[in-house]
Formats: C-alpha cells, structure tokens, sequence
C-alpha cells in the first residue's frame, strides 16, 4: 500500500502531508520552498510508496476558481507529467489556512510560533488531506 500526499501549494512556499501506509493518519510533513518543490518530491517518492497526490483547489465562495488557481494549473500539469505512475486528486482547500491558524492557536502555541507561516502550509496541507480521506470513505 502508498501513501497519499497532500500539497498545499503556494507561489513561495509549500506545505505537505503525508498518511501512514495504511492511510489511517494525515500527519504534517514539511514545507519547502516552491522553487524546490519537484526536487524535494522526486526525493521523497524514489524513498517512500506514493500512491496519490491531493493538491488543494482554492475556489471562491461562489465555487469558482480563486485567482490563484493560474499558478496552480501548471503546478499540477507538471506534477501530473513528472509522476505518470501516480494519480493526481484535487480537494477543496476553502478556509484551510483560516482553520490552521485556528488549530495552531488552540493547540497553545506560543505567539511567535503561531505567527510562523511554514507551519500554516504545513497544516493547512494536513487539514486538505484529512478532507480527502474523510470523503474517500
């Protein structure tokens, strides 16, 4: 069995999630630069069984495409050429960045780690893929 990573993907950073092989958990990987993103990937899958990647998709309130879907679209075309072998999902990411400062908040972090926006992408990017298992079951 793989693992499914979720990327929640910015024009400067990256956040990413991981599921255990058994895809139970959604755990916060890391995140990179976005400049580093293919790089870093090609890494972790020639290491680990990767079976999925969930990309969030940032739309509207009015279910439409968010302005920042034009950096996106490439982002995915070439996840999609790059890994061939590995399918390629899309989830809704509306309010995950709101719901992970909510969550870094009520975890009792500290101001100055609250404020920390690598940790915001990398739980924003465990929040889509908790998303994506909970509407795959």
């Amino acid at each position: 069995m793989g693992r499914i990573v979720a990327i929640d993907y910015g024009q400067k950073r990256t956040g990413l999630a991981v599921t255990d092989e058994l895809k139970i958990i959604a755990t916060g990987l890391t995140t990179v630069r976005t400049v580093d993103l293919m790089d870093f990937l090609k890494e972790y899958v020639k290491k680990n069984n990767v079976e999925c990647f969930v990309v969030g998709e940032p739309k509207q309130m009015n279910n439409t495409p968010s302005e920042s879907a034009v950096y996106i679209e490439p982002f995915v075309k070439a996840l999609r050429t790059g890994f061939p072998a590995i399918a390629v999902a899309r989830m809704d990411e509306r309010f995950t960045s709101i719901m992970a400062t909510r969550t870094i908040r009520e975890a009792g972090l500290k101001k100055k780690d609250r404020q920390d926006k690598a940790l915001v992408d990398t739980v924003s990017a465990t929040i889509i893929l908790q998303s994506y298992m909970e509407a795959a079951r």
